[in-house]
């Protein structure tokens, strides 16, 4: 287990490698530059500040300069935000947007799973019609409509809680709902085929004949085996989380680390969107290695040699 978890975890680096290379040819190839504004700049300042940045040299040797930095730690400087890096952009909203998809995380397993469990133990009847409507909704409605939707109704017209900030607890409300409705919907629909998929195995039917208890049956038997597929999605879900919310970090002014994404995408602030991007990557890449761990302790048949 010990030398399989080792090479997972080695496996990491060229996968960082890869899309370092990928997203830093394309990030170049789009047209434009960080001084493109609205106001532009004369070419001879342009020129000045690319010499200063070192964008005047070729691209495979800003990129042996950037992956260097990057090595040791270096995020380098972001032509967006003149006064800080993009070290101190990361380090200071980091934490509030991994507190935010965290809890966005445990909200959407602790709905999404018992949603399904209670829609397949209750097939072609109210509760599985009512779970399968909450889940086709919450599909079908992007985070950002669920986010204005909850603005609207509890936080303007009811008043319950407040729409911008993240200051406490009645800030952190809002956020983590409108973040967690999809994957809520997403987890639900997923348990609820896996479970139907094990109602039909031999096993359940032998421990039913058995005489044990339909709570006995449905906790020991069915609900394990029936959330190994589950947690193969659970994984790039809590990635997506915890790195995907910048558009509800937009909407309701959360000083995290996503909402400087869709400004540096904007403002072609080029080492704060290699540093969100690797950032992602590194995410999905460690939590699939979490997901593999994860089956042996969930399956007994599953072992790594």
């Amino acid at each position: 287990m010990i030398t399989y978890l080792a090479r997972r975890i080695l496996w990491i680096i060229p996968v960082l490698f890869t899309v370092s290379i990928i997203t830093f040819t394309l990030m170049h190839a789009v047209p434009g530059g960080p001084w493109d504004s609205e106001k532009r700049l004369p070419q001879g300042v342009q020129n000045r500040l690319n010499a200063q940045y070192g964008l005047d040299q070729p691209i495979y040797v800003q990129y042996i300069t950037w992956a260097g930095g990057f090595v040791q730690g270096n995020l380098g400087p972001s032509y967006r935000f003149k006064d800080r890096t993009v070290n101190d952009i990361v380090s200071d909203g980091i934490w509030t947007t991994v507190q935010l998809g965290v809890m966005a995380f445990l909200l959407a397993v602790f709905v999404g799973i018992p949603l399904g469990i209670i829609a397949s133990l209750g097939h072609n009847r109210w509760p599985d019609y009512l779970s399968t409507s909450v889940s086709i909704v919450g599909i079908s409605t992007p985070s950002f409509v669920l986010a204005i939707l909850l603005i609207v109704f509890f936080g303007v017209q009811l008043r319950w809680f407040p729409t911008s900030g993240w200051k406490g607890p009645p800030n952190w409300v809002l956020p983590t709902i409108a973040l967690a409705g999809f994957p809520i919907a997403q987890i639900a629909r997923y348990t609820r085929a896996s479970m139907l998929e094990v109602t039909r195995k031999d096993y359940i039917r032998t421990a039913q004949s058995k005489g044990l208890r339909d709570r006995a049956v449905v906790i020991r038997h069915m609900v394990r085996n029936a959330l190994i597929p589950v947690v193969t999605i659970l994984g790039p879900i809590l990635a997506f989380l915890v790195t995907g919310s910048f558009i509800i970090e937009t909407i309701f002014a959360i000083p995290g680390v996503g909402r400087y994404y869709i400004t540096a995408i904007g403002t072609r602030d080029y080492s704060l969107l290699m540093a969100m991007t690797m950032l992602y990557a590194f995410a999905v890449a460690f939590m699939n290695v979490v997901v593999d761990v994860l089956y042996a302790y969930i399956d007994p048949r599953i072992r790594y040699s």
